[in-house]
């Protein structure tokens, strides 16, 4: 990690992608690849899948099987089956495949995508008393950005799934919610000082601050450290010039908000948000305007915490912001991230209530312009 913070700070990104492991693992093919699991024939096994590299995505498929999709980031799915799924950065899938092939071993295979150079790793899948070794023929993996986006709207939600909702509690009528502010971010990158940076409507997030953001606002001393809203909800035209400086939204506790995330650039984007669900109701190529909303899917969009978007296209999600405190929306692509394409939302109890957000803890360190300072009076 000291190598790759040095490449970063010295003002470039991190480059392609130098390898894809599975669990750490490359299988040789040799006959001689411990596997990664063991299947018995005529039984059906989960899979976790999640893409936890630094910015590539991946595509992921089993060579012979079939892939039933069955929860994405802590929703139940419709269970559509796919022969290969694209994981973005940051993104988790689980599947069930069934044991129902030839009693032999078999491939798992993950490749690079969207990338020049198409970086490709196996591992493999052992079936108990196994007749021989996995076929060299591996399956191919799907090709261009278009067949990603369509992969993406087959995605949806299990209504009929019993388990925690989120909020408004119990509803699934997200749809019928109205709309109290939209904020459309649009990610551009460029150069302060010589050195690369990148950026969300023209600000690019410092992250280097002499107290914490949420301390600073917990012990009413915002004002030192950052201003609230220094982004516009609205990118600007032209963007000449990157500034640098904490960026902070001033989220109203409860309301229901549209977030677009724009991309004007040639390379693809993951985003997270921390604390939250939020509903990924549209992904489309081209530009953003309020008559894009009739495209949006308001009955069964799945309730997720990541979303990519594609190159020239925009990413449409809709959340409750409920759960009050200091949280990040940012870039899962890292180099992106560490050179400020993120932000923070705030989102504060308006009754100082602790059933809204908790005090701080009494043994919580301390650090910056509040060390000594009274503690603020405690929510009740």
């Amino acid at each position: 990690h000291k190598s790759l913070k040095k490449i970063l700070d010295s003002g470039r990104n991190l480059g392609r992608c130098d390898g894809v492991h599975l669990n750490g693992k490359v299988a040789k093919g040799d006959g001689k690849d411990e596997p990664l699991f063991t299947m018995e024939a005529g039984k059906t096994y989960k899979y976790r899948i999640c893409n936890v590299g630094l910015k590539t995505a991946i595509n992921v498929r089993f060579q012979n099987h079939q892939m039933k999709l069955v929860e994405m980031e802590g929703s139940h799915t419709m269970q559509n089956e796919y022969k290969s799924l694209d994981v973005h950065v940051g993104q988790c899938f689980a599947v069930l495949v069934k044991a129902d092939q030839d009693p032999e071993d078999y491939y798992v295979v993950a490749s690079t995508r969207f990338t020049r150079r198409q970086v490709t790793a196996t591992g493999i899948i052992r079936c108990k008393k196994g007749k021989g070794p996995a076929s060299s023929e591996l399956p191919p993996p799907p090709v261009g950005w278009a067949w990603s986006l369509n992969q993406f709207r087959t995605f949806r939600w299990n209504l009929t799934a019993s388990a925690a909702r989120p909020n408004p509690q119990g509803s699934y009528k997200y749809g019928a919610i109205n709309i109290t502010r939209t904020i459309k971010l649009a990610n551009t990158a460029g150069e302060v000082d010589g050195k690369l940076r990148y950026a969300l409507n023209g600000v690019s997030h410092d992250n280097e601050f002499k107290t914490p953001l949420k301390l600073a606002e917990y012990f009413n001393i915002a004002k030192k450290e950052f201003e609230y809203d220094t982004i516009p909800d609205n990118p600007p035209e032209k963007t000449e010039t990157i500034q640098v400086k904490p960026i902070v939204l001033n989220i109203t506790h409860r309301h229901f908000v549209e977030i677009i995330f724009e991309n004007h650039e040639t390379a693809i984007q993951s985003y997270h948000l921390s604390g939250y669900s939020f509903f990924a109701v549209a992904i489309e190529t081209g530009t953003w305007s309020p008559e894009k909303r009739k495209n949006y899917n308001l009955l069964d969009a799945v309730s997720r915490h990541t979303i990519q978007v594609f190159p020239k296209s925009w990413a449409a999600i809709l959340l409750t912001f409920d759960n009050c405190g200091m949280w990040n929306i940012r870039s899962e692509v890292w180099d992106r991230f560490y050179l400020g394409q993120q932000l923070y939302v705030s989102v504060l109890s308006p009754n100082l209530s602790t059933k809204d957000e908790y005090n701080i803890p009494e043994d919580a360190q301390l650090c910056g312009d509040v060390i000594g300072l009274p503690k603020p009076k405690p929510y009740t």
